[in-house]
């Protein structure tokens, strides 16, 4: 029996799918720019709580999928996983991006 391809297939854990994610992120400017991204959200997170202001959360995932997306579509050119696994994305997103900046991943 054939297996399904990568992007086809419906993964049963988070550890499963992260071997997945990493692959979908193979270009350097594609996983640079989701640091970036990821850093730009935590970054209005820290302003959103600085001036109480809770309007700035609403910023956070135009931020976050705004920087991923363009990564994904003018640098990987794939579709990314947030369409099809929504948390796990998330998740991977935060992995990867905790790994670089703590020098487990190359940035």
């Amino acid at each position: 029996m054939t297996q399904a391809p990568a992007e086809d297939r419906r993964y049963a854990s988070f550890a499963e799918f992260y071997p997945y994610y990493i692959h979908e992120h193979s270009n350097r400017t594609c996983r640079r720019i989701h640091v970036v991204g990821s850093a730009l959200v935590l970054a209005v997170l820290v302003v959103a709580i600085v001036t109480l202001n809770p309007w700035w959360l609403l910023v956070m995932p135009v931020v976050g999928y705004g920087f991923a997306w363009v990564g994904h579509f003018f640098f990987e050119k794939n579709r990314p996983a947030t369409f099809k696994y929504p948390l796990w994305s998330l998740m991977g997103d935060w992995r990867m991006f905790f790994e670089t900046v703590s020098g487990k991943r190359k940035f």
